[in-house]
């Protein structure tokens, strides 16, 4: 007499076991949970009985389970569209789909499942699952059908050796027979699948030792069929008259009774293969789970790193960008661990990369962060953007280690100007360079028209205030509907609050109240919003808006500035979040009333608009480097003006995706007085971020121009200081290192000190900048030759790097907050310039009361100043003391949260040169390949 094979007994014990791996999960990431979503198309009865049962057993062992029943007329692209939506759901790690579909409409079941992620198809059933199964890949990411795995689990309860039995099967079907088929032979068993066309049936079935049946007919299956001693699977579940029950139905198999006689274990119907299915669908919800988990707490990456084709002399920047072929960024995102839904591609070799992943590795520890900044340079620059791409070619290339860029985003005005792109350079580059250069993903666009629908919103009201009456001005601000119902949306009422009133009914307000509401009072001569461009306009400096005849003589006085200077840009690239950026975006100042209250965008009611416009800006853009190491490139904010540096959410995505041993290297524009200065100060203030180590590039050449070397001019050649041997320069010029390496230490951060090296360097003249940074405090001093050997000429540094890391940073801010702005200035004046106090012009002081009084004195100070001297004097160079710093004006940046004093006349507005770069930029009308970009 056969034993009974309990699927109900062995399922219960498999769900003991699913609930204790529930909480192994929960022990290394407490919000973590499985979800499983069943997808239901109308209703049928035994397909609901079949989804209670599954969603009973789900709350039973800790899966977060959830029901979609779609109604019968669901089309497939409909049902499509919601399976992808749960595909890219975090927190569903399996998805079944109940079949039969019940719809109205024709719906393909194998296009249907098969638009389930793989390694969401808890069911088995997407063709890339069959197809692993039929080629026998049983390990890794397999799922195997949840019936066929059950019965898999029933056989091997029995104890028996599968290898070498022979296995016959009953029905051929995908759910169930063929993939059973699949298991058992891949166990090494010798099966012979039957189905209604089989001959001499009764003859293959008496030789099997494992007899599956499937067929879907009640009891067909006699004793005679079986072998003596064999084992019985029945997965069929059929309803038959039976007048002795109350409903005068009953559950049997396919397998008729009798077959106890002879066999030596067989599973009951019901409490047999039924229990056991649905224990599998729970075991495989688990095990994605438990994939997706590993995946979370992963640092690990799966890097395919690029050569490099190493030219000598060095060819131009483009066509060593031309030359290299880039991984598809859809690789490079797999790479680092993004997921598919994270990335939003443009084009093949560049995309925009989700906010949610920080919410997905926000339990990850972050990376070591690194910032890379320089002395004061000269007009051509020093290479900090080559030292930080070669730095991280090194450091992932060469020490496979996990590591970022995140570099800002170059204006269009340079690309076309004088200066160039700034991708890096020689071999030490972002790639594409073209499309880094140009427009990328179009965010300075986002940023422009952004800006200048606000600055529209400024001049229109003024118009609009100044040619209506209070009664017409207000009833024209919140109009009556279709209806007559009038509503204040929802911006209005937050500048309700902002006044006090109370009333949410429009037609209740008094008429003061009405007045206060609809007039802002703007006086035009106060007004600081400019109109921006990224382009270089001198002629756009001054400008006259308001000339025709329909402004009915409101003609002021204005400016445009380029793109990067606007505080749109600086609002973008200390944002943390949409909601934060919506905020900041609304507390933006553009002027003030003529009773001395500050105008933001809020008060114009335009704060959603702008934030609709960045809605996609605020996405970090994914490229890579030359030696596909990868590459976050946002935001581009102006250094003197602004804060001069990439975006938090870049750095902060960054830490998270390269992990607790890996490095983000993110540079501060212009040299460390002003970009580090400002990236301590405000950008870590702001993030909560605390830097590893500081990356202080230097060449020799600037160097020798703190000296007393002659005047370094773009565009015209060097002088032969330069390029020959002068070790007095050198020594002389260490003056301004040595004060950016104290500058650096005023922080609490260790510094290496990186000389990119020239080809006209000489051996002692880096022997000797060496030794002086050593002994000015640099916790190590190396020198790089990446721009000419890429990665590999920076490994030193990198490893220096590395090393500094170490040294535990004991990082602190230059200044308290709730000083007063004027203490707040002298302090970076005196301690980070040298100099030996300020003073203040009248406007100045002006503006301090002002913001004092506006309640805007708590915010730190972007001090704007000349790049090209730690004075304000742009010829005094080295370390100049003795002086005391001018300031000129101070004005506000209120969403972006700081003020910036003027220092000297400062130009947001470049102009293009005698000959600009744009008389070598063309491009091949054949293949639309760029040519002469640097």
């Amino acid at each position: 007499m056969a034993h009974t094979l309990s699927g109900k007994d062995i399922a219960a014990s498999i769900q003991e076991k699913l609930v204790s791996d529930i909480a192994e999960m929960k022990k290394k990431m407490a919000s973590f949970q499985p979800g499983l979503a069943i997808v239901q198309v109308g209703n049928k009865p035994d397909s609901d009985v079949y989804i209670r049962m599954k969603i009973r057993a789900a709350k039973k062992v800790g899966i977060a389970v959830q029901h979609i029943n779609l109604s019968r007329s669901t089309t497939q692209s409909q049902l499509v569209e919601k399976i992808e939506d749960l595909n890219n759901n975090y927190d569903v790690h399996g998805i079944i789909v109940q079949l039969p579909l019940m719809s109205d409409n024709a719906l393909d079941e194998d296009v249907v499942t098969d638009s389930i992620l793989p390694t969401k198809d808890v069911d088995g059933l997407h063709n890339q699952n069959a197809g692993k199964l039929s080629r026998g890949e049983m390990d890794g990411d397999l799922f195997i059908p949840c019936t066929p795995r059950g019965c898999l689990s029933l056989i091997q309860y029995t104890g028996i050796k599968i290898s070498g039995k022979e296995a016959v099967i009953l029905g051929r079907s995908r759910i169930v027979g063929s993939p059973v088929s699949e298991v058992l032979k891949w166990h090494d068993a010798t099966v012979t699948c039957c189905h209604s066309k089989t001959e001499n049936l009764l003859h293959i079935t008496k030789k099997a030792d494992i007899l599956v049946v499937a067929v879907g007919q009640a009891q067909i299956v006699k004793k005679h069929w079986v072998k003596p001693g064999a084992i019985v699977i029945d997965c069929g579940i059929n309803s038959i008259d039976d007048s002795t029950r109350k409903s005068g139905k009953r559950l049997v198999g396919d397998v008729a009774k009798e077959v106890e006689e002879v066999a030596s274990w067989i599973t009951p119907v019901p409490g047999g293969v039924g229990p056991m299915t649905v224990a599998m669908l729970m075991q495989n919800t688990v095990e994605a789970a438990k994939r997706d988990l590993e995946k979370r707490l992963s640092t690990i990456w799966n890097m395919r790193y690029l050569p490099l084709a190493l030219h000598e002399p060095v060819p131009s920047d483009i066509e060593i960008a031309s030359e290299q072929r880039p991984k598809n960024i859809s690789d490079v995102a797999e790479e680092i661990g993004l997921y598919k839904n994270e990335v939003n591609l443009y084009g093949k070799k560049k995309a925009k990369v989700s906010l949610k992943v920080l919410e997905r590795l926000n339990h990850v520890e972050n990376g070591n962060y690194v910032v890379v900044t320089g002395i004061t340079p000269t007009p051509l620059g020093e290479g900090k953007s080559t030292t930080a791409i070669g730095l991280v070619q090194a450091l992932g290339a060469h020490l496979n280690k996990n590591v970022f860029a995140c570099v800002r985003q170059p204006s269009q005005g340079p690309t076309f100007g004088i200066k160039g792109g700034a991708a890096g350079g020689g071999y030490s580059q972002v790639i594409p360079m073209d499309e880094f250069n140009l427009h990328l993903t179009g965010d300075i666009h986002a940023i422009t028209a952004s800006n200048n629908l606000l600055a529209a919103a400024i001049d229109a009201r003024i118009f609009h205030e100044s040619t209506q009456s209070d009664k017409a001005l207000y009833s024209r601000l919140v109009p009556s509907k279709k209806n007559g119902e009038r509503i204040f949306s929802a911006i209005q009422i937050r500048r309700l609050e902002k006044l006090g009133i109370t009333e949410r009914d429009p037609n209740k307000l008094t008429d003061e109240e009405r007045t206060r509401f609809a007039r802002l009072d703007i006086d035009p001569d106060t007004v600081t919003w400019q109109r921006v461009i990224d382009t270089n306009d001198r002629f756009l400096r001054k400008i006259t808006i308001g000339q025709s005849a329909t402004e009915k003589g409101r003609v002021r006085s204005a400016q445009f500035d380029i793109t990067v200077a606007s505080e749109v840009m600086a609002v973008l690239a200390l944002t943390t979040s949409m909601e934060d950026m919506r905020e900041k975006l609304g507390k933006m100042v553009v002027a003030t009333s003529f009773n001395g209250s500050p105008v933001t965008a809020d008060d114009l009611g335009i704060t959603g608009a702008l934030t609709v416009l960045m809605r996609d800006a605020i996405e970090p853009n994914l490229m890579q480097t030359l030696e596909g190491t990868p590459v976050f490139v946002h935001a581009g904010p102006f250094a003197n003006i602004a804060h001069g540096n990439s975006s938090i959410l870049a750095d902060k995505i960054a830490l998270k995706l390269t992990g607790p041993d890996g490095f983000v290297i993110t540079e501060a524009g212009f040299g460390a007085d002003i970009g580090m200065e400002k990236f301590f100060n405000i950008k870590c203030r702001r993030s909560g971020l605390i830097p590893s180590v500081v990356v202080l590039v230097a060449t020799v050449r600037a160097i020798k121009m703190h000296g007393g070397g002659p005047a370094v001019v773009a565009g015209q050649p060097l002088a032969r200081e330069y390029s020959e041997e002068n070790l007095d320069l050198l020594e002389k010029g260490f003056s301004n290192p040595r004060k950016q390496i104290e500058n650096a230490q005023m922080f609490g951060v260790p510094v290496v000190f990186a000389l990119n090296r020239f080809a006209s360097d000489t051996d002692k003249e880096v022997e000797i900048a060496l030794r002086l940074a050593r002994e000015s405090g640099a916790i190590d001093a190396v020198s790089a030759y990446h721009w000419s050997h890429g990665g590999l000429g920076a490994v030193d540094l990198a490893k220096s790097v590395v090393k500094a890391t170490e040294s535990r940073s004991k990082f602190q801010f230059l200044y308290e907050l709730n000083l007063p702005i004027a203490e707040k200035i002298e302090i970076i004046a005196k301690k980070i310039y040298g100099a030996d106090g300020i003073e203040l012009s009248p406007e100045a002081q002006a503006k301090v009361d002002l913001y004092t009084k506006q309640g805007f004195g708590d915010l730190p100070i972007c001090m704007a100043k000349t790049h090209l001297s730690l004075s304000h004097k742009p010829e005094l160079k080295g370390a100049p003391t003795g002086f005391v710093l001018p300031i000129r004006d101070i004005r506000a940046s209120v969403g972006a949260g700081f003020l910036y004093p003027l220092v000297g006349t400062m130009s947001t507005m470049p102009g293009l040169p005698t000959r600009p770069c744009f008389y070598d930029i063309d491009i091949d009308p054949d293949t639309s390949e760029i040519k002469g970009l640097f």
